[in-house]
């Protein structure tokens, strides 16, 4: 069963103290807590996913603009992921394993396999479509499925690009991080993108804290996947995001339990262009997106051809019997573009 609420509770922790005694703020960055809503990804025999992105409270964190968590979830009963060939347009997906494995296969004519600690990022440019099954072996999933959403001076390049690349671990007093995506404390990634951004996998170890040096021309979130994670002494719930706006040059995270934590962090400059998002397309108006759905229903030349599916299903079928995903019918009203809020705590001392 979804979650259909469209404004899920926002908690801001302020300098100065707040009603929770707990939450000593002094000399800190204000948080915003962005929670999850859950949402089925599939028919029947569907996993459910954790999304935080978007969503009315917060549409992007720099070119970030769709952000699923998924797992540890036993699938050797419910068949995992099987998503049969979808489309895209105007964005990059960023695959990043946990545990487990997905098959990734695209119109481009890639193929691979998503491994825990390694990225698969596709760019979908013009369009591009693809599809994600996790393999036979899985038993447990575990990992997030991201976008980025791409400038106007990129998003219609015809090129269907895909990179893999596997981060070294970078150790350091505390724990310890793969970035796979821009730079992070004399670490970087070779990987294209578009904007300036940064995604990182941090792992903390038992009651650790460090002070992270960020880009203070970013904004950045802390997805929690695991632990009892603190952020600029923000305490946040496991699955939801912290978000500290632009401005901050060190970053305080802290894991108060007696076991490893892991977090995922992202950033980037503020996207300055409006985006209208629709079901798996990105675009910067209705009609655009009108006529991206009327294509992928009439299988045109825009997104290519999936070859080689196989779902759990069977051969080039998902559990529901599709070889194909369709596309929702088009809502009645004009898609309109979603205004993201300017990049600082809502509810901040700039709001006050």
């Amino acid at each position: 069963m979804s979650n259909v609420d469209t404004k899920p509770d926002q908690i801001v922790c302020r300098p100065g103290g707040l009603p929770d005694p707990n939450c000593d703020q002094q000399g800190r960055a204000p948080v915003e807590i962005i929670t999850a809503r859950d949402v089925p990804l599939g028919g029947p025999r569907a996993m459910t996913v954790r999304r935080t992105l978007p969503q009315r409270q917060r549409s992007l964190i720099g070119p970030w603009c769709f952000v699923d968590h998924y797992g540890p979830a036993d699938v050797s009963v419910t068949g995992g992921m099987d998503v049969a060939p979808h489309p895209h347009t105007g964005l990059q997906t960023v695959s990043w394993l946990f545990d487990g494995a997905i098959q990734h296969i695209d119109s481009g004519g890639n193929a691979g396999l998503v491994l825990p600690g390694e990225v698969n990022l596709m760019t979908a440019g013009a369009g591009i479509c693809h599809s994600e099954v996790s393999t036979e072996d899985t038993t447990n999933l575990h990992g997030v499925q991201l976008w980025l959403a791409l400038p106007e001076t990129t998003r219609h390049q015809p090129e269907r690009e895909f990179e893999h690349y596997a981060p070294e671990v970078t150790s350091f007093d505390g724990g310890e991080m793969l970035v796979f995506l821009g730079h992070l404390w004399g670490a970087s990634s070779p990987v294209t993108t578009h904007s300036p951004l940064l995604g990182a996998e941090i792992r903390l170890d038992p009651g650790a804290t460090i002070n992270l040096p960020v880009d203070e021309t970013f904004e950045h979130g802390v997805l929690v996947d695991s632990g009892d994670i603190t952020v600029e002494n923000v305490e946040l719930p496991v699955g939801a995001i912290g978000y500290t706006g632009v401005g901050l040059r060190e970053m305080r995270i802290g894991n108060r339990a007696d076991t490893a934590a892991r977090l995922v962090l992202l950033g980037g400059v503020p996207f300055g262009e409006e985006i209208v998002m629709w079901w798996n397309f990105v675009g910067r108006s209705h009609e655009e997106i009108a006529q991206f759905r009327e294509e992928w229903q009439a299988e045109g030349d825009r997104f290519g051809v999936v070859d080689g599916y196989v779902g759990n299903g069977g051969p080039g079928r998902n559990a529901d019997g599709m070889g194909r995903l369709p596309a929702p019918r088009l809502p009645d009203v004009t898609i309109k573009a979603r205004r993201n809020p300017p990049p600082r705590v809502q509810g901040g001392p700039e709001d006050r």
